[in-house]
């Protein structure tokens, strides 16, 4: 079966950078051969394999698709993301401190064979990250190759079942009332109480969103932010949301150098953002229900296909006769 214990260093894996890859997340129960028996095929597959990672295996999407032949990175990644939803998985960025008291952010993927909701994630994320467990790590790359052993391959699959079943949402009633607004939906909201030429709609911060955490991914404020987007602006804006946009793109800050460190999981953490499963967006974890961002649970819209309009035929010959007799 998928969920069947095996050494963790039997099939070969790739290790993450120092400070990256698989964590354990605490509160959680011994395995068990029905372990992850209400997902689907796929999510089960992933989910059995990634359960025997140790601590400090490589989760991109890239190394796990090496590692399971019977999927590609993009059904990898969707799995992941079911698997996020399901409340297996988190992705939390982190800002730890290394030697010489310089900060880094680091990217650690915490895993819970237990399903928790979002507000037992939301609590771990602010309180517990920091407190985890620290494997002995070795400066290898995300994208190493796997470590020569024995070829153990991942177990196969179980049989399908007959109907499969959907992956089980781990929403309470709190979780499914509307999240908080991040910090940068927060800032481009004002900016049109700050300049009205500036004004945008609720759909447009939320597209906007991404690009505005990333500027304050890179150590600026708000307030920052906000002088950025309104100084100098024409005296008519036609396009608020085409302006913001572009500034966001071309005037974002430059990221400050990181000194190198080889700080591991038990430096201390300054500051703990969650990421998106689906997009790796950061932002509160309120902000990330299910660990998916605001345009990542919206539904894609349908897009309108536009007819060609109709021509008139003879109208067009014509005109054509026409210019073929001018002199």
């Amino acid at each position: 079966m998928a969920t069947e214990n095996l050494s963790p260093a039997s099939p070969p894996y790739a290790r993450a950078h120092p400070g990256y890859g698989k964590r354990t997340a605490p509160d959680q129960r011994p395995p068990r051969a029905d372990d992850f028996a209400l997902l689907p095929e796929r999510e089960r597959y992933v989910a059995g394999y990634v359960d025997r990672l140790p601590d400090g295996g490589a989760m991109d999407v890239k190394s796990l698709a090496k590692s399971l032949p019977l999927y590609g990175q993009m059904a990898v990644g969707s799995a992941l993301r079911a698997l996020g939803i399901a409340g297996h998985l988190r992705r939390v960025r982190c800002q730890v401190v290394g030697e010489g008291g310089q900060s880094r952010w680091v990217t650690r993927t915490f895993w819970s064979r237990t399903a928790h909701d979002s507000e037992w994630w939301e609590t771990f994320t602010r309180a517990g990250t920091g407190a985890a467990a620290a494997p002995p790590e070795e400066a290898e790359p995300e994208e190493a190759e796997p470590v020569e052993a024995e070829p153990v391959g991942p177990p196969p699959p179980a049989p399908a079942s007959p109907t499969p079943p959907v992956v089980p949402e781990q929403r309470t009633a709190a979780a499914m009332s509307p999240a908080a607004p991040s910090p940068a939906y927060l800032a481009l909201a004002q900016l049109g109480r700050t300049d009205p030429r500036l004004a945008l709609s609720a759909a447009d911060c939320a597209a906007l969103e991404g690009l505005a955490s990333a500027w304050l991914d890179r150590g600026v404020n708000t307030d920052y932010l906000t002088r950025a987007l309104t100084a100098g602006l024409p005296a008519q804006v036609g396009s608020p949301i085409g302006l913001v946009r572009r500034r966001l793109t071309d005037k974002i800050p430059a990221r400050l150098p990181e000194a190198p460190t080889t700080a591991g999981l038990d430096a201390p953490v300054r500051r703990v953002l969650m990421e998106c499963t689906e997009c790796g967006v950061p932002g509160p974890p309120e902000a990330l229900p299910d660990g998916l961002c605001r345009p990542c649970r919206a539904p894609a819209p349908d897009t309108p296909v536009e007819v060609p309009a109709e021509r008139d035929v003879h109208a067009l010959v014509g005109s054509l006769r026409n210019l073929m007799t001018a002199p």
